[in-house]
């Protein structure tokens, strides 16, 4: 695994509302590597945007720190710290782009900011939308761009910098699927062929999917679970884990008096019909409780839970013939779900 850019130690955040203190995050712990689409996600309210805006020091943590490529925010003077968010840019939820100035002027805009010279400012920003597939629009105002247009220039506006992490906060919740499709693959192309870092924030288990290396959860503040996008979609340890990936089968499912047990898809071909072939080959008949398992990459990830026949020597049959084929699985209760 390549460096850590970003280092979170301890972060936590508190706001002084008219009701008194309130907490938003509370000891974040997270290292996220140079050169990854890293994931973070969380149900409203659960601190991710706090989080986010904590990252580059548009909020200040109550404790703790951000470590940003060996250097400490916290201990950066006002002009140093500025000169660190320059290699963060950030994209967010309503595109926040600039009504009165053009395409190009709104590219230009954080250009103008560091003194970048007028001709140098527009052939960068001229590059930027050609990367994104808007250079034609160069002229338009926001108002005459669709959605995804806007959000499109928002990442031009965003890379002008040559800023070495982009954060998304909600950066595709606005947008119809299909708009949100090739905003996320844009994103990948520019983590793939320029090596900006991407830290998506959402609530939408689908982009983590579609994109994300690795993702923490954020429940309540602070990190339930953090890995690999394959290890959380196919075992999440946490309770919000195990909701946001599973979904409502979780409140759904019910139980008889036999026994059941969890079958772990972590990387076996998703054309694979695990459970017909169970019941091909051991003749006996089982009961699918609930299931969520995705295709990401032509590989099945995600669980099963499955009721076994009451019969001891038939539910001993079917655990013999998952551990033939190599299929992990466990047995679980109602209090493990």
């Amino acid at each position: 695994m390549e460096q850590p850019i970003i280092q979170i130690d301890h972060l936590g955040k508190e706001f002084q509302t008219s009701e008194g203190k309130v907490r938003a995050l509370n000891d974040i712990n997270l290292e996220i590597c140079q050169g990854e689409i890293f994931g973070i996600i969380g149900l409203s309210g659960a601190g991710k945007s706090t989080l986010v805006r904590c990252i580059n020091y548009l909020e200040v943590p109550t404790e703790g720190d951000v470590v940003f490529e060996g250097r400490r925010l916290g201990e950066m003077s006002p002009a140093q710290l500025r000169k660190a968010r320059q290699s963060m840019g950030m994209i967010f939820q309503q595109f926040n782009l600039l009504a009165q100035r053009n395409v190009l002027r709104n590219v230009c805009f954080p250009l103008e900011l560091v003194g970048t010279p007028k001709a140098g400012a527009k052939a960068r920003a001229l590059e930027l939308l050609e990367t994104v597939g808007l250079k034609d629009r160069a002229g338009a105002y926001p108002a005459q761009l669709s959605g995804g247009q806007k959000q499109r220039v928002a990442i031009a506006r965003a890379l002008a910098t040559n800023p070495k992490v982009i954060l998304c906060d909600e950066a595709t919740s606005a947008l119809d699927p299909n708009t949100t499709k090739s905003i996320l693959e844009l994103l990948k192309e520019i983590n793939r062929t320029m090596g900006v870092t991407v830290i998506v924030i959402t609530h939408e288990m689908a982009v983590i999917e579609a994109i994300c290396d690795r993702v923490a959860i954020i429940d309540q503040s602070q990190i339930a679970e953090a890995g690999k996008v394959s290890e959380i979609f196919s075992e999440p340890k946490s309770r919000i884990g195990r909701q946001l990936i599973l979904g409502d089968a979780v409140k759904q499912a019910t139980f008889g008096g036999s026994r059941q047990i969890r079958i772990i898809f972590d990387g076996r071909e998703s054309t694979e019909p695990v459970i017909s072939n169970l019941v091909l080959a051991c003749k006996v008949p089982v009961n699918i409780m609930y299931a969520q398992t995705r295709d990401v990459g032509g590989t099945a990830m995600g669980q099963m839970i499955i009721q076994l026949p009451e019969d001891e020597t038939e539910a001993a049959r079917a655990l013999h013939y998952l551990d033939t084929v190599n299929i992990p699985y466990e047995e679980v209760r109602e209090h493990d779900i």
